[in-house]
């Protein structure tokens, strides 16, 4: 039998506090939400004065990299290439969602929204970031 990483309620706090005090550090009021590999919310957070859809994106940023093992920027690349039918696949194409792997496994995923989408995913980055580095 296969063993693999998975994500407890303390890594999911260790990588929203990183995402939140990138989110900070740059005056950003964003929403943070970060899912088990199945794509099941751990953890929810939005930040005073983020927009209130951000609450409903983030998590769907986040199941979309469990769904499919790519950043979301993935699928809002295509879709700004012209590939319109990949507005069709059941994942956000919106930049902001980042895949957590360790040791080469998916273990879950992080979705932030509220900022510009490259703000977001600079801000997922620091989160997954927390949980990949040393």
């Amino acid at each position: 039998m296969k063993t693999k990483p998975w994500l407890t309620l303390s890594d999911a706090r260790t990588i929203a506090a990183a995402a939140e005090q990138e989110a900070a550090r740059n005056g950003w009021s964003v929403t943070i939400a970060i899912c088990d590999d199945g794509g099941h919310l751990l953890w929810l957070q939005r930040m005073d004065h983020a927009p209130l859809m951000s609450a409903q994106v983030a998590p769907e940023k986040a199941r979309t990299c469990v769904l499919t093992g790519k950043p979301s920027k993935v699928f809002e690349e295509m879709v700004n290439n012209g590939r319109y039918a990949a507005l069709r696949l059941p994942v956000v194409p919106l930049e902001g969602g980042e895949p957590i792997v360790i040791d080469g496994q998916l273990a879950g995923a992080i979705g932030v929204s509220g900022v510009k989408a490259g703000e977001d995913a600079q801000v997922a980055r620091a989160g997954v970031a927390a949980i990949t580095t040393g």
